[in-house]
């Protein structure tokens, strides 16, 4: 369980805009109009010198660019010297404004004048004395013909006109950098690499972290290489293949000389326009940039196609093989790199490299925040404090053993339902998920709805939880909590709710209490879950023999899997918004994320214990025991079909981790009433979804049964937050109310505020 698709990555990058409306356009009247007779040819008439020919012909200097004239700081433009007469130039033909041209030779000797000269010939004066011939300043891109209107020569320091926005050349916006606060950046992010290297290298030198290649990059290189494999034994497809790039490649360059002489030219090869990478103008404006966006995007098809059309490979090799392939493309693109992107050039350009200063600062931070690894921060912390500005519902800790505190909240209205409600979160995330802030509690709204809630808070386990199975979390976590509730409610039966794999592990507790005749939980409510594994959403592609083996190695040596290993296979699931998004708004933009709670909660992960870990992937994501009979627990063998309470089964439609369709065949294998729902939205924001401010749909219908496609073409479709709809159905199930418990019993007197001491400790 993690953050998903439908959450805000970095912030939105800046967007730089032509300005002035007739930029590109000539400032004078029109070409020069062609002398009524050439003049006659010198012989060995020498070029007139530049000061002499610049006092009988001066030139007009054009008007600056607005952004000049209104005070911005000076454009980066081709250094422009004081004016010198140079050969008039024709007019540029039709179509060809902006375009780039080539300085113009140095005048010769026995060269004849060109027949659109001006129309009076030189003064004999001016050709008198002979010099030697001088280069004509090169024009600048942008520059229109010679105007005949003549205009004092500009100084020297003068503003500078910035770049037509029809040049093809530059980028928009930018602007020539401080070049002593440059160097002195410059000085300063060689100090901070250092230390950000220094923090790198002492984790190695001290052990704390291994020096050897990941398990993960050596199943990547082993996936990538078997592809690889399948192209090059038949020359024929090999060679197909390399045609295949090669002719997209020759269209581009087509197109592009094509845009860089000065005509329009079709897109080759454009990326989805969801892609919010390649947003910025110049993108597409400049045609550099569209040549390495186009050429990026034409390599990352051709490479995509090559491991999804490799087939004589097993669906699951093919599958982790685009993967690793899709990770290798996003590394690469041109977006996350300071030389080819063109926003990050102006950014550097118009901060005179502090960016790049600020960005080295937060990665050595945040490889020290890793120990010796990198963390990429995604939110600003330091904004957000447990207990302050997040899970902030009033209630008390009323048990604590090794694996769990239990939560019960405080009520705020006099009366309650009589049955409690126990929510089971997932372990490998914390609970505060359902408890944010005010607006977006799911904890709050519950216990305002006449609730009394307890919550799970389960231990971040080390390596004194190492033998905690899956058994142990069921025992010491749901029975525990129950016998707790009982005390203090005097209740026998409760509601519940799993999320995610807590959900999963809810579902497992309920066969084992109908195999042991346990009726202590009379309905059952269940978000994002699986039961079912045979279609387990994108992190199928983490799980095959190999890898479970590597992490259950991993495991042995600690007795737990780090959080941050769970927490990089998540962001790599998004690895675009939930990676390469901060890197470019961290590191080289030099912008410390925004203050984000769901964020911040999504950066606190949690860790595995040996035992638990090892069963829950064997057992559900590899073998798919639970719904085929075979699962076995404490010596007892589990059948869903033996639950018969009602059961409230959410799913969301964008969900990727626990897939809608996965839960909806999940959902067939119970034996009692199922009310299956779906969500709009995904893994998170499916459920966290304020009735106050509601942002998605939901769907509902007839049971669970049948083509899942079929259900949905025929299911309700009802605007707003699903929470109203759950409630309903919690209040037919036990509607009597009693008048309002307060936390705690005298066998169970509070420990602590919520939310406890188990929620602060850190991975």
């Amino acid at each position: 369980m993690s953050i998903e698709h439908d959450t805000p990555a970095a912030p939105p990058r800046g967007a730089g805009k032509s300005s002035g409306k007739n930029a590109g356009k000539s400032s004078g009247k029109g070409a020069p109009k062609a002398a009524g007779k050439t003049p006659a040819r010198r012989k060995a008439a020498p070029a007139a010198p530049a000061h002499k020919a610049q006092a009988t012909h001066p030139v007009h200097t054009p008007k600056p660019h607005a952004a000049a004239s209104m005070g911005h700081a000076r454009p980066l433009t081709p250094a422009r010297a004081t004016p010198a007469v140079e050969a008039p130039q024709p007019a540029p033909p039709p179509g060809a404004a902006g375009s780039v041209r080539a300085a113009p030779k140095a005048a010769s000797p026995k060269a004849a004048a060109p027949k659109a000269a001006s129309s009076k010939p030189a003064p004999k004066k001016a050709a008198a004395k002979p010099a030697a011939p001088q280069p004509a300043v090169k024009a600048a891109a942008s520059a229109p013909p010679a105007p005949e209107a003549p205009a004092p020569a500009r100084p020297a320091d003068a503003a500078r006109p910035q770049p037509a926005a029809s040049d093809p050349m530059s980028i928009g916006g930018l602007t020539a950098p401080d070049f002593d606060a440059l160097a002195q950046n410059m000085a300063r992010l060689v100090e901070e690499s250092g230390k950000a290297v220094a923090n790198y290298v002492q984790a190695r030198e001290t052990g704390e972290v291994k020096s050897e290649l990941s398990d993960e990059a050596t199943d990547a290189v082993h996936t990538i290489g078997r592809v690889a494999e399948y192209w090059i034994s038949d020359p024929q497809r090999i060679v197909s293949a390399q045609a295949e790039l090669a002719g997209k490649f020759f269209e581009l360059w087509a197109t592009t000389l094509r845009r860089l002489s000065g005509e329009d030219a079709e897109t080759v090869a454009a990326p989805p326009p969801a892609d919010k990478r390649f947003a910025d103008p110049d993108w597409s404006r400049n045609p550099v940039f569209d040549f390495l966006r186009q050429a990026y995007v034409i390599t990352s098809r051709w490479a995509n196609g090559l491991a999804a059309r490799a087939e004589t490979l097993d669906p699951h090799t093919r599958e982790k093989a685009q993967f690793y392939v899709r990770q290798i493309l996003n590394a690469l693109s041109p977006t996350n790199f300071l030389a080819t992107n063109p926003e990050l050039i102006r950014e550097t350009f118009s901060q005179s490299g502090e960016n790049l200063v600020r960005g080295m600062k937060m990665l050595a931070e945040d490889i020290q925040a890793g120990h010796g690894n990198l963390k990429i921060r995604q939110a600003d912390n330091s904004r957000f404090q447990l207990g302050v500005n997040l899970a902030t519902t009033p209630g008390k800790v009323v048990f604590r053993n090794e694996l769990m505190e239990l939560i019960q909240y405080t009520p705020t209205t006099d009366s309650v339902f009589k049955r409690p409600l126990l929510i089971v979160p997932p372990w490998i995330n914390k609970f505060y998920i359902l408890d944010l802030n005010p607006e977006k509690s799911f904890i709050r709204w519950a216990v305002e709805q006449g609730l009394t809630v307890f919550t799970i808070s389960w231990v971040n386990p080390d390596e004194r939880h190492a033998n905690k199975d899956f058994a142990a979390y069921m025992r010491e976590g749901v029975f525990a909590a129950l016998d707790v509730i009982k005390e203090i409610t005097g209740e026998e039966r409760v509601t519940s709710i799993g999320y995610c794999v807590g959900g999963t592990l809810l579902s497992v507790a309920l066969a084992y209490m109908a195999a042991k005749g346990d009726e202590r939980i009379g309905s059952a409510t269940l978000f994002t879950t699986q039961v079912d594994f045979r279609d387990p959403g994108e992190l199928r592609i983490f799980v095959d023999e190999e890898q479970i083996k590597a992490i259950e190695n991993k495991m042995e040596e600690k007795g737990y899997l780090e959080g941050s290993k769970m927490a990089t296979a998540f962001n790599m699931l998004r690895s675009n918004d939930l990676i390469w998004s901060y890197w470019v708004n961290n590191y080289l933009k030099g912008k410390e994320p925004m203050p984000f709670d769901l964020l911040v909660w999504n950066s606190d992960s949690t860790r595995m214990p040996r035992a638990n870990h090892s069963y829950y992937l064997r057992n559900c994501y590899l073998e798919n025991n639970l719904t085929q009979g075979r699962m076995v627990l404490d010596d007892v063998k589990l059948d869903l079909k033996k639950v018969k309470i009602p059961i409230y089964d959410l799913a969301a439609r964008e969900d990727h981790i626990a897939p809608a369709k996965s839960v909806f065949v999940g959902a067939s294998f119970f034996g009692g009433p199922v009310k299956y729902v779906m969500a709009g939205s995904g893994h998170i924001a499916g459920v966290v979804n304020p009735a106050g401010k509601p942002k998605y749909q939901y769907w509902t219908g007839g049971p669970p049964q049948g083509d899942f496609d079929a259900w949905v073409a025929s299911a309700q479709e009802t605007p707003g937050s699903w929470w109203p709809d759950w409630i309903k159905w919690i209040a037919e199930q036990a509607p009597a109310k009693v008048p309002a418990r307060q936390p705690g019993s005298k066998t169970h007197p509070p420990i602590a505020d919520a939310p406890g001491d188990y929620v602060r400790m850190k991975a």
